[in-house]
């Protein structure tokens, strides 16, 4: 479902790019609202994980300079079935995260100091195992692209403000201001549902990949608070960069609305909290199976 969803929502997306053209140019904006995405798109399809590396301050680590981090993205990665990742470290004391890359043999995970301070073993483990979910979702590619076309939209919507003429327009003065005003706001809407449904789905895949969803639970309460009362100076310089970690790193952003870009944390373990009960009751269930329903004898033995 949330596939289903997130391929309407990239749909709508790149008809809303086609349209604001059209209303811009006619048919003539449209194809070079079209090249345009797709140049757009490809640059970014090659360089969004440096970009994003770079824009944070990322450094590169390895087995021998930050070694628990290492081994256990490694053990996670082998659980998901996923190529090994480079493993990045951002020096902030923000707590946070992020995953990037064009497809799973070329991604990237990044944590922040404070989140490697902050949390417990099990917590870190839960939150690059959600960041890995969204490698193997190949959300990161989803989210470069909505972000991309997202910003062409409102790049074009810049373009007509400079070059307006009611002439020119396929629907007059209209037209133009309904490119020029209604469609960053329509398509920065649009992009946030992208993010937030890919960030439920990351979550239960995180929790399947450690084995304990409660531990992801338990680290998204802890840091979804202090990552507002700790700023982030790169990703107040680079709000676009916003949706790519697990919880916004931007100061302010609170409220579970649509033009939030990760839906509320109390939501999130509210869902977290659910899917390991049904774990818990499947592995049950498993037990009974294989052993039968439990005796008196052996609730007796178990509880001496």
């Amino acid at each position: 479902m949330n596939l289903i969803k997130t391929g309407m929502l990239l749909a709508a997306l790149t008809a809303l790019f086609l349209t604001v053209g059209f209303l811009l140019g006619g048919v003539a904006g449209a194809l070079i609202a079209l090249v345009i995405a797709i140049g757009m798109n490809a640059y970014a399809y090659w360089n969004s994980d440096k970009l994003a590396l770079q824009a944070h301050g990322a450094r590169p680590v390895t087995q021998a300079s930050a070694p628990e981090l290492v081994n256990m993205v490694q053990d996670l990665a082998r659980e998901a079935d996923l190529p090994m990742p480079a493993v990045y470290v951002i020096d902030n004391p923000q707590p946070n995260a992020f995953a990037t890359g064009r497809s799973p043999d070329k991604a990237a995970v990044a944590a922040t100091t404070g989140l490697m301070q902050m949390l417990t073993r099990e917590e870190l483990a839960g939150v690059m195992a959600h960041e890995l979910a969204h490698i193997k979702n190949r959300d990161t590619l989803i989210m470069t692209i909505s972000a991309t076309v997202a910003g062409a939209i409102s790049m074009l919507a810049q373009f007509g403000m400079f070059f307006r003429s009611g002439r020119n327009n396929a629907m007059g003065m209209i037209g133009m201001l309904l490119a020029v005003f209604l469609a960053p706001m329509a398509a920065g809407l649009i992009q946030m549902l992208i993010s937030r449904t890919r960030e439920y789905s990351a979550d239960r895949l995180g929790g399947e990949i450690c084995g304990n969803p409660l531990w992801l639970a338990a680290a998204l309460g802890k840091i979804s608070g202090m990552s507002q009362r700790v700023e982030m100076d790169s990703a107040e310089r680079n709000p676009a960069s916003a949706h790519l970690f697990i919880v916004n790193p931007l100061s302010g952003a609170r409220m579970d609305s649509l033009f939030s870009t990760h839906p509320k944390a109390e939501n999130r373990i509210t869902e977290l909290k659910k899917q390991a009960a049904a774990m818990d009751r499947f592995a049950q269930l498993a037990d009974e199976r294989k052993w039968g329903p439990p005796t008196v004898s052996r609730s007796r033995k178990s509880g001496n």
